[in-house]
């Protein structure tokens, strides 16, 4: 069933339930209608029979007995609803009005010497006939009689069989009648489904240019909301990725152009920078930026597929790292005044990642400070937040307002033209342990703001 149109197992499961709830009431109604009639049977056996008696009461007060038998009276008590009686007397042979067998008649005679109640209800069996009978004792004239009023089963099967019938033909124009509007909602249900089918197959050909606007507000609806937030980032990740590619392409074809062109000028004696040693420190210093930009593409898709496989947290001690790396940085710009503010801090993440990031946040200090680079590292004062507030600031250039949210994007273009992926490397890091960092224009030069989980 399962590999069948969604509309039609739809409608096939609507069938099969109608059909269950037919079979089951089939089952189900006869059995409930018989205990109900048979209910009413002794309720009607018990009217009828009570009538009888006051009637008999109200008429042969004045009548006497003989030898049992009452005279003028032996003809049929007149049914009354479709309940027939007749009278048995108390250590007597005779029976008045009865057609009955006479074997049942001895079995009703044993009933009532064992009967303890005024009033007993019986069922018994004549035949392939079913009866229900109830029996009345009453004194008259100081007389004990018994009346025994019946019905026969057949009444209550007519009356079953009757409304089963009905039942059974409503229940059949019912199914009958609903396989239309089943099948019309099955196609309604599954309509949106094969249209998201559709759209989907067209996202996994990379054409998600269409929209997806199902104007619905169930779980179809929502489930198109969310196919729609997904190729709106397949078009957002589609432009990122080509502008990724022609950032990369240029960063690395200027330096590869720039060292064919020294190679060959130097191959036919020219010297580009007026002598060997200048020209070939030029190639150097592109070989060496070449060499940087790959290397960063390398560690920047190594963060990406990190961000997917669970990378692991260990303890880091990030106050003697900063130092270890300011160490390792104080030799290029000599000239530079490095202030540390650091208290001894834990934070989580992978110290390697941590190195990287200091190391491109360093990077980008030196390269635009004037005189002062400060770092201060401080714990959260609440002991309910884990967190570690590192301040990168320098007494450079701020940064033009227009750039100041963008300049953690790849390949963005800094003050002095730089171009780069040091800064992105710096947040998809941080991202990683869910961490934060922002970027401020001081009244004098620029810090970096860092939220660091800490142990």
């Amino acid at each position: 069933m399962k590999n069948l149109p969604l509309s039609m197992q739809i409608w096939l499961v609507i069938a099969a339930i109608m059909l269950s709830i037919s079979i089951l009431l089939s089952i189900l109604f006869p059995w409930t209608l018989r205990d109900f009639f048979t209910r009413e049977i002794y309720a009607t056996i018990e009217s009828a029979q009570n009538l009888t008696l006051a009637r008999f009461n109200n008429e042969l007060l004045g009548e006497t007995w003989k030898n049992g038998i009452l005279i003028d009276r032996k003809q049929q008590i007149q049914d009354i609803r479709t309940v027939n009686h007749f009278i048995l007397i108390e250590d007597s042979p005779e029976v008045i009005a009865s057609r009955l067998p006479v074997e049942f008649l001895y079995k009703v005679r044993d009933q009532i010497k064992s009967q303890t109640s005024d009033v007993q209800r019986y069922s018994g069996q004549i035949g392939d006939k079913k009866i229900f009978y109830v029996v009345a004792k009453e004194k008259i004239l100081n007389q004990n009689i018994f009346l025994v009023s019946y019905m026969w089963d057949s009444y209550r099967e007519d009356l079953v069989q009757t409304l089963l019938k009905r039942l059974v033909f409503i229940m059949s124009l019912v199914f009958i009648l609903s396989w239309l509007p089943s099948l019309g909602l099955a196609k309604y249900l599954s309509k949106p489904l094969v249209t998201l089918e559709m759209r989907v197959k067209k996202l996994a050909n990379r054409d998600w240019q269409e929209p997806i606007q199902l104007k619905r507000e169930d779980e179809i609806g929502r489930l198109g909301q969310s196919i729609e937030q997904l190729r709106n980032q397949l078009i957002k990740q589609d432009e990122a990725q080509q502008s990724f590619l022609q950032h990369t392409s240029h960063e690395l074809k200027t330096p590869v152009m720039v060292i064919r062109s020294y190679t060959q000028a130097i191959q036919d004696g020219i010297y580009p920078k007026g002598n060997l040693t200048n020209s070939v420190k030029t190639i150097e210093e592109e070989a060496m930026r070449l060499e940087k930009s790959i290397s960063n593409l390398l560690y920047l898709t190594k963060l990406e597929y990190l961000a997917t496989h669970n990378p692991s947290n260990e303890q880091v001690a990030m106050d003697q790292l900063i130092k270890d790396v300011v160490e390792r940085f104080r030799w290029r710009r000599n000239e530079l005044n490095w202030t540390l503010e650091l208290t001894p801090t834990f934070v989580k993440g992978n110290i390697d990642q941590w190195r990287v990031v200091l190391e491109n946040l360093l990077d980008n200090q030196i390269r635009y400070a004037q005189s002062q680079i400060l770092i201060s590292l401080t714990n959260s004062e609440c002991p309910n937040e884990k967190l570690a507030y590192l301040r990168i600031w320098n007494d450079g250039p701020s940064i033009p307002v227009e750039n100041i949210d963008d300049i953690f994007r790849k390949f963005q273009k800094g003050p002095q033209g730089q171009v780069g992926l040091g800064l992105a490397i710096v947040h998809r890091a941080i991202s990683l342990v869910n961490g934060k960092i922002r970027a401020k224009n001081e009244a004098e030069g620029v810090s970096f703001y860092l939220e660091i989980p800490s142990w």
